[in-house]
């Protein structure tokens, strides 16, 4: 008896393991061995076979696995090899958690007349607040919307690619009529300053769809608002209870304008959920998840190549990698001048660099969608970033783009993986490789060179995950960032930093503590 067939049930349990550690199905497996090699790679059902220990796999088969995995073929056979590696678990949402206590000051009703006085004082908008809702509500859901998707895949028939001429055919198979119109960028009032702003289309109640002239030059953007539309029509039966959808200004979509008040009403939160629901159905169309999927692990989640070879924007690709994707420690940032995020996903917990409501003091200048939009120029490129929160340290990789919107205002759209779960599912240690890249950034003014056993390990990484600008970012120079440059661990503080802070109460208390411990 072969060492294959005697050990085909341990052998099973092990690629089980490492697949489910990875968070691939067996199609999605199977899919990445035909990628490597079509005639040997083994179909669903026998990668079934195998894990269930009813077949074993030849020695070209185990082959292709352990390219797939990274790893060597003995690694399957090896008995003394640890199986019970928990999937890390994924975090609930970028926000972070607070202990509401004492209960009765969180009771249902203090909150109900707090909360608007709140936003007065503050001067948000209800519209900024619902936007914040639905997003801690995304991350917290993992951005799992499975009606949407239903929806949207239902009313597709998950056609991939799909064409201008096919969102059309749609439309008018849901009784849409589209009108064009002309209009030209104007000066919008957003916040506190100015910007441009064009808008590209809306819905009138019951039937009829706006769209700018412009748009038909520009087939990305012509296929998502005609997607929205759609969607707002298959999901509310097109009441026209949504936003008109226009380019430039604040998160969520166009600037709000002179009518735009602190405070909030129900139809903000209405109009905030009606367009994110709309925006998801869009994306769902566009991309439908199982061949999107497909389509990123042939292209090895190459932003650039899925922008040109399915006519959608940027910001479509980017945003539907982070939900279609086996793995999901993913986030996204949309910024613009001078470090708004007009747009946040955060499925891998991480911290915010800055806010969507107003510009902080101390911001850390070296996350990458903040250099590319404030210094950098050139072509897109991918950074691996070692995130200093207090006491932990966190690795992410990240891809930046910059572009323009249809009014002409720059840009930068930026997608990124937690790495640390990927480290830890295939059986290297995190924590010890992310300290061997802290501490060569911290010797060479916050930026340097990836020590070779980080390199070897993350490149491993990259292939398993099958993203490619993992990779490329193994090239460039790993940077350290914060969550504020005020806490900047780099001996001399990166530029923007707070080189000195008044002194606080805490300051007095610890002086008075430690001489009282002295005497």
């Amino acid at each position: 008896m072969s060492a294959l067939s005697h050990k085909g049930h341990l052998l099973g349990a092990k690629l089980r393991t490492i697949r489910t550690r990875n968070g691939l199905t067996l199609e999605e497996l199977s899919a990445n061995c035909i990628q490597r090699d079509a005639e040997r790679a083994p179909s669903v059902s026998y990668l079934s076979m195998i894990e269930s220990g009813k077949r074993a796999p030849s020695a070209e088969v185990l082959a292709l696995l352990a390219q797939v995995f990274q790893r060597k073929p003995e690694w399957f056979l090896d008995e003394s090899t640890e199986l019970e590696l928990s999937m890390p678990q994924a975090p609930a949402g970028g926000a972070v958690r607070i202990p509401l206590e004492p209960g009765f000051l969180f009771a249902k009703d203090v909150l109900q007349a707090a909360i608007p006085e709140l936003l007065v004082q503050t001067g948000t908008s209800g519209r900024q607040f619902a936007h914040l809702l639905i997003r801690t509500h995304q991350e917290m859901s993992q951005n799992d919307f499975p009606e949407l998707e239903r929806a949207a895949e239902s009313v597709g028939e998950r056609k991939f690619p799909i064409t201008v001429e096919d969102l059309l055919r749609l439309a008018k198979r849901h009784g849409l009529e589209i009108r064009w119109f002309a209009r030209k960028p104007v000066i919008a009032q957003d916040q506190d300053s100015e910007v441009r702003s064009m808008v590209r289309s809306f819905f009138e109640a019951p039937r009829v769809i706006y769209a700018n002239r412009a748009l038909q030059a520009d087939a990305a953007r012509l296929k998502f608002d005609l997607a929205t539309h759609i969607g707002h029509k298959v999901l509310h039966g097109g009441d026209g209870v949504r936003s008109p959808h226009a380019t430039g200004g604040e998160m969520g979509g166009s600037p709000e304008g002179g009518a735009a008040t602190a405070g909030l009403n129900a139809q903000d939160v209405l109009h905030a959920w009606r367009d994110f629901e709309c925006t998801f159905f869009a994306g769902a169309l566009l991309a439908p998840k199982v061949p999107f999927r497909r389509f990123l692990v042939r292209e090895r989640h190459r932003v650039e190549s899925a922008t040109k070879k399915l006519e959608v924007t940027p910001a479509v690709v980017m945003r539907r990698m982070t939900k279609v994707s086996a793995y999901p420690y993913w986030h996204f940032f949309d910024a613009y001048p001078p470090g708004f995020l007009r747009a946040v996903y955060r499925g891998n917990g991480i911290p915010l660099p800055w806010g969507n409501l107003g510009r902080v003091s101390d911001p850390c200048p070296n996350w990458a969608v903040f250099r590319m939009l404030n210094v950098d120029r050139g072509e897109p490129r991918s950074q691996i970033s070692v995130l200093r929160d207090g006491t932990r340290s966190l690795l992410y990789c990240c891809h930046s783009q910059r572009v323009r919107d249809m009014a002409g205002n720059q840009h930068v759209l930026s997608v990124g993986v937690d790495l640390s779960p990927a480290l830890d599912a295939n059986a290297f240690r995190s924590a010890e490789l992310i300290e061997s890249i802290f501490n060569e950034c911290l010797q060479h003014h916050g930026q340097a060179r990836i020590p070779i056993a980080a390199v070897s390990a993350i490149g491993a990484v990259a292939n398993v995950l099958n993203i490619g600008w993992i990779e490329d970012a193994l090239e460039h120079h790993a940077r350290i960032i914060c969550p504020r440059s005020g806490r900047c661990p780099r001996p001399e503080r990166c530029e923007g930093a707070r080189l000195s802070r008044a002194r606080e109460i805490a300051d007095v208390r610890d002086e008075i503590l430690s001489q009282e411990i002295e005497g």
